[in-house]
């Protein structure tokens, strides 16, 4: 039985393996970036619109919907990512203006 080329053919398959599995892993750290941002986004958005304070996000990417109702404000937020958007609510009651 032959075996040369046996090595090369395992290292190529396990480079490639490597490869995905750390593709995945930025992947997901980016993505857990991502919704640390939108839930720091839909925090800062709430507190800012219970005083009455204009906020614009720190990224034109990232979506803002904003809602009041009953001395509470409700804020989420939607952040681009790799796997897929994340989003967070806040609620915020709003101070007397």
């Amino acid at each position: 039985m032959d075996d040369r080329g046996s090595v090369t053919i395992e290292a190529a398959l396990s480079l490639a393996v490597l490869v995905t599995v750390a593709a995945a892993i930025i992947a997901g750290i980016s993505t857990m970036a991502a919704y640390v941002s939108a839930v720091d986004v839909a925090g800062a958005a709430a507190r800012s619109h219970a005083i009455g304070v204009e906020y614009s996000p720190p990224r034109d990417s990232i979506d803002v919907t904003v809602t009041e109702s009953a001395d509470m404000v409700t804020v989420t937020a939607r952040v681009p990512a790799v796997v897929r958007d994340m989003h967070a609510t806040a609620v915020y009651p709003v101070e007397v203006r």
